[in-house]
């Protein structure tokens, strides 16, 4: 089948830096844009909801998180696998592979949700919704998972948006529920009053058009490179099986970091109050933006060292590996020295509540201290993932949170 994408090839042609650069900072401004969303929108629960309301995100968002990583999943697991098979001109399996993407997609996520609203009330408690976070949990579960099925889809298209090569459309993708969760979030909540289901409303709609966006780009645009036919969405066990094995990496990561959740939020009850799961919350949150540029490198990269490595440019493949972890730790010292200035107007930001206002700098710093080496971590296991090597990107991903966090946590 004749191959009508000329963007991809790109990534056997041009300078790394440059590669690097377009693809990025596109990743950068996509993910950055999405952690500041999620700011506001605590923020304006925090001052409008209360601190109750940002215990009840806390706790649901990393059920919600691991849903959406099927998505996630799929699209790094597929991107993989397309990248390296346009590098070597198979363009047929390229096609095969978003189509079983979609198959595996619609199969996956809804039996998540389906999953996720039966056995609800175990899952919450699990993640910590007791005491006074145990009924505005649930209320923003209820709502906010039927809508991560269409975040799903967000995740899996950008992935595979990036890989071939229109790294400014995927930023988009990230970008639409940002801005429209941020305005609904206004009417909803304070216009409306709507409380704390007018932030997951909002969140619902913003996931719909968000996923709605990346699907009509690669089905129908104009610009769209993968021609797909009836059987291309046909599963394929051998195709299906490293799309999964490469995505579970992803997925791992996010079981992982909701494990974790689990973790901090049940000790931090135990050992203290409700309260503290809001001080968790809004640290989390101040993570996404120190943590997006490291993400961002990370995510442009893996295009280029997958298309490279289909093509057997190996030199180009680790001259990309290089060059991501000296500018990714370049950048995370940046921010992480921006955070140490204004650790403190931050967290203000966040509530009016005086003991969330003084527990949280110190303990941001404390927990941010090694956040320029993570690009290591990062970039390591995305190589192995890109080359299609899961086992050792697998190991790499658990690590630091599955081997030596949770269990120093326990300790």
């Amino acid at each position: 089948m004749e191959n009508k994408n000329t963007r991809s090839r790109l990534f056997g042609q041009l300078p790394i830096k440059q590669l690097i650069i377009q693809q990025s900072i596109p990743a950068m401004i996509g993910i950055l844009t999405a952690s500041l969303y999620m700011i506001v929108d605590t923020i304006f629960v925090g001052r409008w909801v209360g601190f109750e309301g940002i215990g009840a995100i806390t706790v649901v968002m990393p059920v919600t998180f691991l849903v959406s990583t099927v998505g996630m999943s799929l699209g790094v697991g597929g991107a993989s696998v397309i990248s390296r098979a346009l590098g070597s001109d198979d363009h047929e399996r390229a096609h095969h592979t978003f189509g079983n993407q979609i198959t595996l997609a619609v199969i996956m996520a809804g039996s998540a949700i389906f999953l996720g609203y039966l056995f609800r009330e175990p899952i919450i408690h699990a993640f910590g919704g007791q005491g006074l976070l145990l009924e505005p949990s649930l209320v923003y579960y209820d709502i906010t998972l039927g809508g991560v099925f269409f975040f799903a889809f967000a995740m899996m298209t950008n992935n595979v948006i990036r890989a071939l090569g229109h790294p400014k459309v995927a930023m988009t993708v990230m970008i639409i529920p940002s801005i429209v969760n941020v305005v609904l979030d206004i009417v909803f909540i304070k216009y409306l009053d709507m409380g704390l289901a007018g932030a997951a409303w909002a969140t619902n709609i913003a996931f719909f058009g968000s996923g709605l966006y990346g699907l009509y780009f690669l089905l129908f645009s104009k610009n769209k490179d993968l021609n797909l036919e009836r059987r291309h969405f046909k599963l394929d066990w051998a195709l299906d099986k490293e799309i999964l094995s490469l995505g579970f990496v992803s997925f791992s990561r996010q079981a992982v970091m909701s494990l974790l959740a689990i973790v901090v939020n049940n000790s931090v009850i135990h050992f203290g109050s409700e309260i503290y799961v809001a001080v968790f919350g809004v640290i989390n949150r101040v993570f996404m933006i120190v943590f997006a540029p490291s993400l961002g490198l990370t995510q442009g990269s893996l295009p280029i060292i997958g298309f490279n490595y289909g093509a057997k440019q190996f030199g180009r493949v680790r001259e990309t590996v290089r060059k991501t972890i000296k500018y990714g730790i370049l950048v995370s010292s940046i921010m992480f020295s921006i955070l140490l200035i204004v650790k403190q107007p931050l967290v203000n930001l966040f509530t009016k509540e005086e003991f969330i206002r003084q527990e949280t700098p110190q303990l941001l710093i404390i927990i941010l201290a090694a956040t320029p080496l993570i690009i290591l971590q990062l970039i390591v296991g995305a190589y192995f993932q890109a080359l299609g090597k899961a086992g050792a990107s697998l190991f790499l991903t658990l690590l630091r949170q599955g081997m030596i966090l949770i269990p120093l946590l326990l300790i």
